[in-house]
């Protein structure tokens, strides 16, 4: 039984890195869906670039597509956000290390996790800020609502830097290779492109 579970509850488990405009437009979507089926979304943040590494993937996926399917990526995922009807906009330095924004959200705690992933999702895919900047991840979680001076001092602790390993660890353990990643029971689905099958595994 995952951690926070709750017997008799539907639940989806949402795995995700910051990093990853799937994962931000699966983001969007993700809790309307649940709520459909009276189900309850477990956002679970996870290093994806560790994963990447205990699989034998390059970090930086982009980095090996070659020019035609690096194209057809961007052009993708601004079909999806037009789709979704949510902006996205390319960063103008992509990727950035995202180690410093998911420990500052798992310091905000479960109770805010969810506005802590999407005002640094929008800061990263919607206003091209440098979340690799402590001053910019403080001043994003502050504009949310939550204590952001203390959200980045805590992301340093020994304590968020194990809870973020173990969420990785966790990520790989359950056979997760990418984001955005949901399970409904047993089942995983990948991609913000099977959010369809989600649904259906939450309906039945």
């Amino acid at each position: 039984m995952s951690a926070g579970k709750r017997v008799g509850v539907k639940e989806v488990e949402f795995f995700y890195d910051i990093v990853c405009p799937y994962a931000y437009l699966g983001a969007t979507q993700v809790e309307s869906i649940a709520s459909r089926h009276e189900a309850r979304v477990v956002w679970k943040p996870f290093l994806l670039g560790g994963v990447f590494r205990a699989i034998g993937s390059a970090d930086n996926q982009m980095s090996v597509m070659s020019p035609g399917k690096l194209n057809h990526n961007r052009l993708d995922m601004h079909r999806w956000a037009e789709h979704f009807g949510v902006e996205l906009n390319f960063p103008s330095a992509h990727p950035r290390r995202t180690v410093l924004a998911l420990r500052a959200l798992l310091a905000a705690g479960e109770e805010s996790r969810v506005e802590a992933t999407m005002a640094l999702y929008r800061a990263y895919w919607s206003e091209n800020r440098d979340i690799v900047d402590p001053l910019v991840v403080a001043e994003v979680l502050t504009d949310a609502g939550i204590d952001g001076d203390r959200c980045v001092e805590l992301a340093s602790s020994d304590l968020i830097k194990l809870d973020l390993r173990q969420r990785t660890d966790e990520a790989i353990e359950r056979g997760v290779f990418g984001a955005p990643a949901f399970f409904v029971g047993e089942q995983m689905f990948w991609g913000q492109d099977r959010l369809d099958f989600v649904e259906r595994a939450l309906a039945s």
